[in-house]
């Protein structure tokens, strides 16, 4: 392993919403000796997470919330349903709101289709029980159909070609899965149905797939770091791979096998939106001084 290179990529680490909503948690943290509670993981990445909780952030559930009445609760980037902001001003709770502008816009979006096409499918290409994905179902009252791919007999089998659809998508999705199920929807409506699909999936984040696939080609060996909760670590990681075999997907430098390096020449370092700079270089550190190898 003498001489092996090891970059780390540039391109990835924290979206701007992650950034976002990680800074006003900090500021909060250090303006204030009052309590601090986040609705859900701030980020799905337990490094982050624990760091933070460190600091003093408190990570608790929609089911306890009501035991927080007076608080300040963060609403992290993923943002939440109309019945979640309801709820919390019913206890009083002090909302730190860090949804990130992306979705805001998109839940807006969603909120103005659902209300201006009353008759109209609302269905959002996306994750079941994601975070983002439950806060955009709650902008239709619940009624919007989750379709997570063209491979979702489920989800697709709740559509009624025979009535119009407007189909959406979780900011975090791949624009190629996006495509295709667009493609199939038009070629499945009925003749007097409309079709209309919104792409709204995020462009900082859909560019990094183009980069990080030139980047993957580039070295031998590819350590891609992501936290398991997280969409768009296995989206890009997907990518990764395509690109580069010898890809391998770690939450932290315990995990990194040191035999994966051997014959390799170059290993790169990458990760998602939700994976901290500090962690990557943490493990670029670990892999330069092959940590404690036996």
């Amino acid at each position: 392993m003498s001489g092996l290179k090891v970059e780390i990529d540039g391109d990835s680490g924290f979206c701007f919403g992650v950034v976002n909503a990680i800074t006003k948690a900090e500021t909060e943290l250090d303006g204030s000796v009052e309590p601090l509670y986040c609705l859900g993981d701030i980020v799905h990445n337990g490094d982050e997470v624990k760091r933070l909780a460190e600091r003093g952030l408190v990570v608790i559930n929609h089911r306890n919330l009501p035991a927080h009445k007076g608080n300040r609760v963060l609403f992290r980037a993923h943002g939440e349903p109309p019945s979640t902001y309801k709820v919390a001003k019913e206890l009083g709770i002090r909302v730190i709101d860090a949804t990130c502008p992306v979705v805001l816009k998109l839940q807006q979006k969603i909120r103005k289709a659902y209300t201006e096409h009353p008759d109209a499918q609302i269905v959002i290409y996306g994750k079941n029980g994601h975070a983002e994905v439950n806060g955009l179902v709650g902008q239709t009252d619940g009624k919007a159909i989750v379709v997570e791919g063209i491979d979702d007999e489920q989800g697709i089998s709740k559509i009624d070609f025979g009535k119009d659809v407007l189909l959406f998508s979780q900011t975090t999705k791949s624009i190629d899965g996006f495509n295709a199920l667009s493609a199939f929807f038009g070629g499945k409506m009925d003749s007097g149905a409309s079709f209309t699909a919104y792409d709204t999936i995020c462009r900082q984040v859909a560019g990094r797939q183009q980069k990080i696939e030139n980047f993957a080609k580039r070295h031998d060996v590819i350590i891609f770091v992501g936290g398991d909760k997280s969409s768009n670590a296995k989206a890009l990681f997907d990518t990764c791979y395509a690109a580069n075999k010898n890809s391998h997907f770690i939450q932290n430098a315990e995990q990194i096998d040191f035999k994966w390096f051997d014959g390799a020449e170059s290993v790169g370092i990458c990760g998602a939106t939700s994976t901290p700079m500090w962690q990557m270089e943490e493990i670029g550190s670990r892999v330069k001084g092959q940590g404690t190898r036996d």
